[in-house]
């Protein structure tokens, strides 16, 4: 080596890279996109187990309670028996207003007022526009086909001739089922005046994926209930009451749920390259589970309510 090869200034060799610098250089769009696959997959496995096994027991648990409730207020006389409660407001979404007895297809539901997607999550509703079952005119209660215990699921099994109870605050009221309809199916002729009909109405079509309306129509048999004058008029109820609407009503609750999942998710992309899988398992596995259920559930609140 000579001298003038000497004197050259050297340029130091590179330094190996750490495991922790390799994590710093991942491009930031990697980690989101893998993120956004965790979060997907998290909120399809939610729906799956929110649908297949968790709504059936969280419906089972509503009954429950809403029976108590409901023999705990025919125990005491303050049953509804209008539109309205003893103090002249409108009921609640979700009081207890009847017991549905059908021997036929071993159905005994408590049934809630209102029909919106959040009610019929945890049993029939009473269409509040209508008179309750037993009174003069046309009374209407809707129920899942599948999701949720799914209790109106056998309806078109019923056929012309069955007998079932409505059970309210003014007694026991016996229907005798005209018919089952589907679409396109013509409709019976009105209750003749001062009688009383009931129409219970579901989705048809394979479970979980419904095709149309079916509807069971039914006359009352035993005496005609007192009839109150109605507070809600027909055909005034929101669109997340009718049939086949979803509740678009807790839209802000989902997106807020959304962001935590889809955060925790990158986050254990993240986790995963910096501690490792076993500490990611342990940390985020659970929270990102828990997150993609709470969102599942906001979703079905947006699909039809007679799912």
């Amino acid at each position: 080596m000579t001298v003038a090869e000497d004197t050259l200034p050297r340029t130091p060799a590179p330094a190996a890279a750490s495991p922790h610098t390799l994590v710093l250089r991942m491009p930031a769009g990697r980690h989101i996109a893998r993120g956004a696959l965790l979060t997907l997959a998290a909120l399809l496995l939610g729906l799956t187990i929110q649908l297949l096994l968790l709504s059936g027991l969280q419906q089972r648990a509503a009954q429950q309670a809403a029976f108590d409730a409901f023999r705990g207020s025919l125990a005491e006389g303050v049953a509804p028996v209008a539109q309205t409660d003893q103090q002249g407001r409108l009921l609640a979404l979700g009081t207890p207003v009847a017991l549905l007895d059908i021997p036929a297809l071993q159905v005994r539901q408590v049934v809630l007022e209102g029909t919106g997607s959040a009610v019929l999550a945890d049993g029939p509703g009473h269409r509040r526009d209508t008179p309750l079952p037993g009174q003069a005119g046309t009374s209407v209660l809707m129920g899942r086909a599948a999701a949720y215990g799914g209790p109106f699921g056998d309806l078109g099994k019923l056929t012309a001739g069955d007998t079932f109870t409505v059970t309210t605050g003014q007694g026991k009221a016996q229907f005798r089922v005209l018919d089952v309809r589907r679409a396109g199916d013509p409709a019976p002729g009105p209750p003749a005046a001062g009688k009383s009909r009931l129409v219970l109405v579901t989705a048809t079509g394979a479970p979980y994926v419904p095709e149309g309306i079916l509807r069971v129509d039914a006359d009352l048999v035993s005496a005609t209930a007192e009839t109150p004058s109605p507070t809600i008029k027909s055909g005034s109820l929101p669109d997340a009451e009718q049939p086949m609407e979803g509740d678009a009503g807790n839209l802000w609750q989902l997106v807020m749920w959304l962001q935590a999942l889809a955060a925790a998710s990158i986050a254990a992309v993240w986790a995963w390259k910096r501690w490792g899988r076993q500490q990611t398992w342990i940390v985020f596995a659970p929270m990102v589970a828990l997150l993609g259920l709470e969102v599942a559930g906001h979703v079905i609140r947006l699909l039809p309510n007679l799912l």
